[in-house]
């Protein structure tokens, strides 16, 4: 009943459920935000009849959230989707091997978020841009935003690879702020089939990369959701 790992530090080993039943003086449930995300979606967004729906949010972090015919996979440490603090699979010379907070080194939290972004353009080019500016840029043409575009699109196909050979999820569904640059939809797909274990490219991989139907409201949707008997 206490909470772990939250952002907001201050909640975490704290009673937060039973503190706001109390106050609020009726039940309350709790679910952290890519858990919610993912029942949204798989319940009436973009993995509305999908068996097996993956949720990511990238965004200032790298989460994400499981359901499966429509209820959360929490598991036996609530850790289930905790994807983001895995290390970035078949590792290549040009990735940087970043300090994560959680204590470990070159978690995929800290290569495919919007920070990591923006900090690797910054340590490239020298300029600071946000990862918006940058998605932005890129499709303006400028060749060194389109070149840092690429290089996350790589990472993050082999993130999403390692997703698929364990999990093979019939949806893959992203949210957060970096879910709005349009080209991964396009260029993940096309780069992950070297990393599946499919067979190669001859044998497609059938999984689907869409954007949440629901946007920024996918997890407060999801956190309405939790009340369903489905939760």
């Amino acid at each position: 009943g206490l909470i772990k790992n939250a952002n907001t530090q201050c909640l975490n080993g704290q009673p937060l459920a039973q503190d706001l039943a109390q106050r609020l003086g009726q039940a309350v449930r709790l679910a952290n935000d890519a858990n919610c995300l993912a029942l949204s979606e798989a319940v009436d967004g973009a993995g509305a009849g999908a068996d097996v729906v993956f949720a990511a949010i990238l965004g200032t972090g790298t989460g994400a959230g499981i359901a499966v015919h429509g209820r959360v996979l929490t598991g036996p440490n609530h850790l289930a989707g905790e994807w983001g603090h895995n290390p970035l699979p078949w590792r290549e010379k040009a990735d940087p091997w970043p300090d994560c907070y959680c204590g470990q080194q070159g978690c995929i939290e800290a290569l495919v978020s919007g920070p990591a972004l923006a900090a690797e353009h910054k340590l490239r080019t020298g300029r600071s841009l946000s990862a918006a500016q940058i998605a932005l840029a890129a499709t303006q043409g400028n060749a060194a935003c389109g070149l840092t575009i690429e290089r996350w699109h790589h990472r993050l196909a082999r993130a999403l690879a390692h997703v698929i050979n364990l999990l093979d999820p019939d949806v893959i569904v992203l949210g957060g702020g970096l879910s709005q640059v349009a080209s991964a939809y396009e260029a993940v797909p096309r780069l992950w089939g070297q990393w599946v274990f499919s067979g190669g490219l001859k044998d497609p991989v059938r999984t689907r990369l869409v954007p949440s139907l629901h946007g920024d409201s996918s997890g407060v949707r999801g956190a309405a959701w939790l009340w369903r008997d489905g939760r």
